[in-house]
C-alpha cells in the first residue's frame, strides 16, 4: 500500500473542514437576522433568546460530548454528532416563529457541542506536543473561516430563493463531511497509509499520558476537583462571550447601529473573521516562538498568547468611543485576531495538562464552563442593548478578558500533568 507522507496534516486538514461547516451552520442564523426579523416579527430580545438556546444547549451538552468523545472514540463519536447537526440545521427552515427557531438552534447547539472537543482530541493523536498549538490552531481556523463563509453565502441564498434555502444548503455541506470523516478518519496506530517514520515521530513526542494504551480514565469529578482544571476554565468562562458576541451579533450591530443594509452586510461582515483566522494560525505559532525566544516551559508559553490576546482585546472595548463604522469594523478585526489567539491556547492547554483519556471530557467541561457565560451574556445583549447601545457591552468584554489573563496566571500551574495535583489524581494517574 502507497504510503502518505506528512499525513498528520491531511487529517487535521479534515477537521478544520469539519470546524468550518460547524461554525457555517452556526453563523447562518445571524446573517439572517435581520431578514428573519423582518419576516417573522422577532424583536431584538427574542432573538437574545435563540442565541441563549443555542449557547444553552451547547453548554449543557459540552461535558456530555466530551465524554461520549472518549467512550465511542473520535471517528465514530464524531460522525454521529455531524449527522446530528447537519440534520437538525436543515430542520430549522422549518420554523415559522421565534419559539421554533430557538427550538431548532437549540438541537443544533447540542449537536454541535462535541466540535471542539473532538477536534482536540483529533490533534492530541495525530501530532506530539511540539506542535499541538499548531494543530489546535489549523482546525480552529476553521471556526472564522465558516464564520466569514456565512454572510455571502447565506445572502445569496436569501436573494437567490429565501432565508430557509440557506439552512438548507448549510445542513446538506455537513452531511457530506460527515460521511467523509467516517470514510477516511482513523487514528495513527491503524493508518496503513502512515510512514513509520512519521508514526514514530507522531508517538514518540506525545506525553506519558497520552502514550498510555489502557482504558482507564479520570472521572469527572477527579477533573473538576483538579487546580489545573480551573486555571482553564475560569479564563474560558471570561473569554468565550466575546466570540459569542462576535458570532452571533456582529450583523445585527451593523445593521442596528450603523443601518447597513443586507448587502453591506454581506461585504464586511466576514472580514472580523479573516483576521480571527490569522489568529488561529499565526496564535498556533506564537509558544514556539515564545519558548524559543523567552526559554519558558510549554504551560507558560500558552499563558503568555493568552495575556497578549486580553490585552489586544481592549481595542474592540473602546468601540462605543468612536462613529465611523469602518473604524468599528477594524476594531471589531483586532478583536477576531486577538480571541482566536487566546481561544487556541486556552483549548489546547487541556490536552497539556489531561491524558488521552479524558482529554475530550475535559474540553467539554472547560468548554461547558465558556459557554455557560456566553448563554448568559447574549441574554444580557438582548436585554440592554436597545438601551444602553453595544459600546458598553463591548468595553464589559474586554474587562473579562484581562480578567481571564490574569486568573490563568494566578490559578494554573507550570507543571505538564494534572496527575501529580493531588495524591487521588496521582494514584489514578498512574494506573494509565
Amino acid at each position: 500500500m502507497r504510503k502518505i507522507k506528512g499525513l498528520r496534516w491531511y487529517m487535521i486538514g479534515l477537521v478544520t473542514i469539519g470546524t468550518v461547516l460547524g461554525y457555517l451552520t452556526r453563523n447562518a442564523i445571524a446573517v439572517a437576522a435581520p431578514t428573519l426579523q423582518d419576516q417573522l416579527h422577532i424583536t431584538t430580545q427574542q432573538y437574545s433568546y435563540i442565541i441563549a438556546a443555542y449557547s444553552a444547549c451547547y453548554t449543557v451538552m459540552q461535558p456530555i460530548a466530551g465524554y461520549v468523545l472518549d467512550l465511542l472514540g473520535t471517528k465514530v463519536g464524531y460522525a454521529m454528532f455531524a449527522i446530528l447537526w447537519a440534520i437538525f440545521c436543515a430542520s430549522t427552515a422549518m420554523a415559522n416563529s421565534w419559539q421554533g427557531l430557538a427550538i431548532s438552534r437549540g438541537l443544533v447547539g447540542m449537536a454541535e457541542a462535541a466540535m471542539i472537543p473532538a477536534g482536540l482530541k483529533a490533534s492530541s493523536e495525530w501530532f506530539p506536543a511540539k506542535e499541538r498549538s499548531v494543530a489546535v490552531g489549523y482546525f480552529n481556523v476553521g471556526s472564522s473561516i465558516g464564520a466569514m463563509i456565512a454572510p455571502p453565502l447565506v445572502v445569496w441564498a436569501i436573494v437567490m430563493h429565501s432565508w430557509e434555502m440557506a439552512f438548507i444548503i448549510t445542513g446538506a455541506l455537513s452531511m457530506v463531511w460527515a460521511l467523509c470523516w467516517l470514510a477516511f478518519y482513523k487514528h495513527p496506530k491503524d493508518q496503513k497509509k502512515l510512514t513509520d517514520e512519521e508514526r514514530d515521530y507522531i508517538l514518540s513526542g506525545q506525553e506519558s499520558q497520552h502514550q498510555a494504551d489502557n482504558g482507564k480514565k479520570m472521572s469527572a469529578w477527579q477533573i473538576v476537583r483538579n487546580r489545573q482544571f480551573w486555571g482553564i476554565a475560569l479564563p474560558r468562562f471570561l473569554a468565550e462571550p466575546a466570540w459569542g458576541t462576535i458570532n452571533a451579533l456582529i450583523p445585527l450591530f451593523m445593521f442596528k447601529v450603523y443601518g447597513f443594509n443586507l448587502k453591506e452586510i454581506a461585504m464586511f461582515a466576514w472580514l472580523p473573521m479573516l483576521f480571527a483566522d490569522l489568529g488561529c494560525v499565526l496564535g498556533g505559532y506564537m509558544p514556539m516562538l515564545f519558548q524559543k525566544y523567552f526559554k519558558v516551559n510549554l504551560i507558560v508559553s500558552r499563558k503568555m498568547v493568552v495575556t497578549l490576546g486580553a490585552v489586544l482585546m481592549i481595542g474592540p472595548g473602546i468601540i462605543g468611543l468612536f462613529t465611523s463604522p469602518y473604524i468599528a469594523i477594524a476594531l471589531l478585526c483586532v478583536g477576531g485576531f486577538a480571541h482566536q489567539s487566546l481561544s487556541g491556547a486556552l483549548i489546547t492547554l487541556s490536552s497539556d495538562v489531561f491524558g488521552r483519556n479524558e482529554v475530550a471530557t475535559a474540553n467539554g467541561l472547560t468548554g461547558g464552563a465558556g459557554w455557560l457565560a456566553s448563554t448568559l451574556f447574549a441574554l444580557v445583549v438582548g436585554a440592554l442593548a436597545d438601551t444602553i447601545g453595544f459600546g458598553p457591552l463591548f468595553a464589559v468584554l474586554a474587562a473579562f478578558d484581562v480578567l481571564g489573563a490574569i486568573l490563568i496566571w494566578v490559578i494554573l500551574q507550570d507543571r505538564p500533568a494534572v496527575q501529580a495535583e493531588q495524591p487521588t489524581t496521582l494514584e489514578t494517574a498512574q494506573q494509565h
